[in-house]
């Protein structure tokens, strides 16, 4: 199964989170390896959009909120560098909408 393309990606979880420097599960200096930076946050988003369009998701588990799926694929840097990643979604069991929860880099 594919996640639907208009799965929602809030904006607040590139520019406040994936792309902000952190003490623990920094994600912003292996996204850095792809010229991902709060400057240019909707470049990422576009990425994480095409990992869904041509990758398909494989659900991982249900809860009470609803059904988490991983999406791997390799993110299209601005720099042409590919970045394998995990993407995490979730269809939330209240209105069936698909969210993106987080990424993070894949190793086999």
């Amino acid at each position: 199964m594919k996640i639907p393309s208009n799965a929602i990606i809030q904006d607040e979880k590139l520019t406040k989170y994936l792309l902000v420097s952190k003490q623990r599960n920094d994600k912003s200096k292996y996204l850095a390896q792809g010229g991902f930076y709060q400057e240019n946050w909707q470049k990422l988003k576009t990425a994480i959009q095409k990992i869904i369009k041509e990758n398909e998701a494989r659900e991982e588990l249900t809860d009470q909120y609803g059904t988490y799926y991983q999406v791997i694929g390799e993110l299209e840097g601005v720099n042409a560098k590919k970045l394998p990643v995990i993407t995490v979604w979730q269809q939330r069991k209240a209105d069936n909408t698909f969210y993106f929860i987080t990424l993070k880099p894949y190793r086999e």
